[in-house]
């Protein structure tokens, strides 16, 4: 999982998910379904501490973690 964030006025303004699990069709469903869930929660949180999406718990872990990430290296 690889995220980037779009920073406006020293704030985080949007997510884009570059890369996300895409083996078989499971994994687009989840993605479908757990990856905006995930961006309106950080988008609100202003942080990568957010909870796990039930049913997407390894594709919540990498998100927040790469999103973690990318706030760190943005200094936010």
């Amino acid at each position: 999982m690889q995220v980037e964030i779009v920073i406006s006025a020293g704030r985080m303004a949007g997510i884009r998910v570059l890369v996300a699990p895409q083996n078989n069709h499971r994994d687009i469903e989840i993605n479908n379904e757990a990856l905006p869930i995930l961006d309106e929660e950080a988008l609100s949180a202003r942080s990568a501490q957010i909870d796990v999406v039930s049913g997407a718990t390894y594709t919540s872990d990498g998100y927040i973690r790469s999103l973690q990430s990318a706030l760190d290296k943005a200094g936010l």
